[in-house]
């Protein structure tokens, strides 16, 4: 039986005659078809699993190169040489283990929230512990072996910490109310600080003994931040500012990038690489599939981020989403869950099927409200499904299966006048024919159907 979508009643006789007939040839021609129909290839990830103890958190994840990997979780420093394939851990028994940066193959730096900082010079073979005072680190910024910055939020004992000599001594600076809980040194000298809970960006430029409160366009906290000269820099956003934006003049100023919405998305940006001044690819963000749950998504951009597409990686490891995201090449990449649902691992570059979610293509004003057939037609695994809009309105773009059964909302907002077009991701549904329909402030609109072979 095919219902209406709008209203779930039985369509009429003869137009369940015509919706049967079509559905008749429509098989035939499917099965025709599909015999020379290109096949999608097989997805260029493929998933990993780190030792994560039963309720223990991955905090932070990098790779030195394509093969050497290390990432902390609670309570573990955990080691890869094969890249990602199989992990070991290297250091247990220690809680509060937060951030992990390497300067090279052999030295790298671990903070610890319970006064700890661990250093090792055989590539994570072995740590040592330099007790940093009684500083409890939030976060850490590694310039060199002697120049590290840490970070702490708490009020009075908290602040910026530097050390020049290797972790010997260390000199406090308080900025308290709001003490930062996140740190990035562009170099020895230009820096920011945050706090995730307030909409305060700092910035220095005397390696950390005076720190200015930035107050130019879209500043705000950052979940994660890179500069790729003194200039250009990219921030993830928190209080105060947007998902994602980019700087041209040092931070003062930050232009906002947008991230794919509609589609069922959920954004967010936790971490992002980058790989050049144009490419980087970013993760925290998910996609809701009806009877499927969420989908974890990587965000790609291959112009600086001036538009931001995004990729599904799997389609049977129901990885909820990938906050951890690291890239040491255009070929080699990770995308990392916290828990033990593991992460997902490429070679390649990733799949060659990227989505836009909704995208405005045109401001030109239409005469009436439209919706156009979907391109390609049949597809695998996605399509692209325009419509018109003469005013504004509340929009609903929702895809059905042949019973009628909801199987995917595309658009659900409101949108002002103009052309637009949005993206149906076939990645997860078996093939056959589906419908979609356009509502328009609770009116329907229009229905056609669509055909994905497999």
């Amino acid at each position: 039986m095919v219902l209406n979508p709008e209203n779930n009643r039985k369509l009429p006789d003869k137009l369940l005659k015509r919706l049967t007939d079509i559905l008749f040839y429509s098989a035939i021609f499917i099965f025709i078809v599909a015999l020379a129909f290109p096949h999608n290839p097989a997805g260029n990830w493929y998933q990993q699993f780190l030792p994560v103890p039963t309720g223990g958190q991955i905090r932070d994840l990098v790779f030195v190169d394509s093969l050497l990997g290390f990432a902390v979780s609670d309570s573990s420093i955990i080691k890869t040489i094969n890249g990602g394939d199989n992990w070991v851990v290297k250091q247990n028994g220690y809680n509060n283990f937060n951030r992990i940066q390497f300067l090279d193959a052999n030295t790298g730096f671990v903070c610890a929230g319970n006064n700890k900082l661990y250093k090792t010079t055989n590539s994570g073979e072995n740590w040592t512990i330099i007790i940093p005072a009684s500083i409890f680190p939030n976060d850490m910024a590694v310039v060199s072996e002697d120049t590290i910055f840490l970070v702490n939020s708490e009020g009075a004992f908290g602040g910026v910490f530097r050390t020049t000599n290797g972790g010997a001594s260390w000199t406090q600076v308080n900025l308290a109310p709001n003490n930062p809980d996140r740190i990035y040194m562009f170099n020895a000298r230009i820096g920011f600080v945050s706090n995730t809970s307030s909409s305060q960006l700092r910035k220095t430029t005397d390696g950390g003994l005076t720190w200015n409160i930035v107050s130019g366009t879209g500043t705000g906290s950052f979940k994660d931040l890179y500069f790729i000269d003194s200039l250009t820099g990219w921030k993830a956003g928190s209080s105060g500012g947007w998902i994602m934006g980019k700087t041209t003049d040092g931070g003062f100023n930050w232009i906002e990038q947008f991230i794919p919405t509609g589609n069922n998305l959920v954004v967010d940006v936790k971490t992002f690489s980058n790989i050049n001044s144009d490419t980087l690819w970013a993760g925290g963000g998910f996609k809701f599939f009806p009877g499927n749950g969420n989908r974890g998504i990587l965000y790609f951009t291959s112009n600086g981020g001036d538009t931001w597409h995004f990729q599904l990686p799997d389609t049977s490891y129901k990885i909820s989403q990938f906050p951890l995201v690291n890239f040491t090449n255009r070929l080699n990449g990770w995308g990392y869950n916290v828990t033990n649902q593991g992460g997902v691992h490429t070679t390649n570059g990733g799949d060659t099927t990227f989505y836009l979610g909704i995208q405005q293509i045109s401001n030109n004003i239409p005469k009436e409200f439209e919706l156009k057939q979907n391109y390609p037609n049949p597809f695998n695994p996605k399509t692209i499904i325009p419509f018109s809009l003469k005013r504004s309105a509340n929009v609903k773009l929702i895809a059905y299966d042949i019973t009628g059964r909801e199987i995917q909302i595309m658009v659900d907002e409101k949108l002002q006048a103009g052309e637009y077009q949005a993206d149906f991701i076939g990645k997860f549904l078996s093939s056959g024919i589906y419908f979609y329909s356009l509502i328009i402030d609770g009116e329907f609109i229009d229905t056609k159907k669509m055909i994905l072979i497999k």
